[in-house]
C-alpha cells in the first residue's frame, strides 16, 4: 500500500453553508467611502460655501467693507476701478470723523433726492455683489475728503487762491495736477453734527460746493457716514495704506459755538 499518496481534496463538509457569515466577516465592517460626485459631498461643498459667504457678507456689513471706485472724482488718491477697504469701526460718539479724513457715506437727503426707489429683487442683488466689492455702489453712496467739521469756518479763497479752514490756509497736495482748490467762492460755517466734504479731483467732482443752494448746503450728517477709506485693496499693484492728509494738520479746533459771520 501506497501510504505516500494522500487524499488531497478538501472536506467540502468544513467550508461555511451558504448563508453562513463567517467566512466573509471580514468584509463586513469595509464601507465605501463617498466620492466626489456623490449627493453627500456636494451637500457638504455648498453648505460650506453659503457659511463662508455668509461670514464674508457679515465681515462686510459690520466690519470692514470693500467698496468699488466708480468715477474720477478723486483722482490721484483713487482711481476708477480701485477697490478700496471701508474702516466701519472707525468712528464712534467719541471718535467722529476728523479733518482730512477720506470717507464713504449715504448721500440720501443731502446729495440726491431722498425716497429713490429700485426693483427689490435687482436692488438685493446689487446690494449683496456690492457689499463683497464685485459691483459698483448705490448711485446714493459717495466717497469724498472731509474739509470741515462741525463748527468749523470754510472759506474760498484767500489771495493766493488757498482754501481757509478757520483762518488757516490749506496746502492741498494730494489735489488733481492741474486743479485749482475751487472755482466757487464760499464762506461757510458746518453746523454741529454735519461735514463739509470735496473730491480731490475738483474740476471732475460733485461735492459740498454744488449744493451750496440746496436744503441742508450739501452738509452730509455724521450719522450717514459709513466708515473711513483706510485701504486700496485692488488692484495689487496699488495696494497702499492711505493715512490722514497733512493739510489740515495745523488747522485749530473751531471756538466754542462755532464762528459767526459766515453762511450754509
Amino acid at each position: 500500500m501506497d501510504t505516500a499518496a494522500k487524499n488531497t481534496e478538501r472536506d467540502h463538509s468544513s467550508l461555511p453553508e451558504a448563508g453562513d457569515g463567517s467566512e466573509r466577516s471580514r468584509f463586513s465592517r469595509f464601507r465605501p467611502r463617498a466620492v466626489l460626485g456623490s449627493p453627500g459631498s456636494w451637500r457638504t461643498v455648498l453648505l460650506q460655501a453659503v457659511a463662508v459667504t455668509a461670514g464674508v457678507l457679515l465681515f462686510s456689513r459690520f466690519v470692514v467693507q470693500p467698496f468699488q471706485i466708480p468715477s474720477g472724482s478723486m483722482e490721484p488718491t483713487l482711481q476708477v476701478g480701485d477697490r478700496v477697504l471701508v474702516n466701519k469701526l472707525a468712528y464712534g460718539s467719541d471718535e467722529p470723523p476728523r479733518r482730512g479724513d477720506l470717507i464713504v457715506f449715504d448721500g440720501e437727503g443731502s446729495f440726491v433726492a431722498a425716497g429713490t426707489e429700485e426693483n427689490p429683487a435687482a436692488e438685493a442683488a446689487r446690494g449683496v455683489l456690492a457689499t463683497l466689492g464685485l459691483a459698483e455702489p448705490d448711485e446714493t453712496d459717495f466717497v469724498k475728503r472731509v474739509v470741515g467739521v462741525g463748527g468749523d469756518r470754510v472759506v474760498c479763497c484767500d489771495d493766493r487762491g488757498r482754501l481757509q479752514v478757520n483762518g488757516v490756509p490749506l496746502d492741498e497736495e494730494y489735489l488733481h495736477p492741474g486743479d485749482v482748490p475751487s472755482e466757487v467762492d464760499f464762506d461757510i460755517v458746518v453746523p454741529p453734527g454735519r461735514l463739509w466734504v470735496l473730491g480731490d479731483h475738483r474740476s471732475d467732482s460733485s461735492d459740498s460746493r454744488d449744493r451750496l443752494g440746496s436744503p441742508g448746503g450739501g452738509m452730509v450728517p455724521v450719522e450717514k457716514v459709513v466708515g473711513r477709506v483706510d485701504w486700496i485693496g485692488w488692484p495689487l499693484g496699488r495696494w497702499a495704506s492711505l493715512e490722514r492728509a497733512e493739510a489740515f494738520s495745523k488747522v485749530p479746533d473751531a471756538p466754542p459755538g462755532g464762528h459767526g459771520g459766515g453762511h450754509g
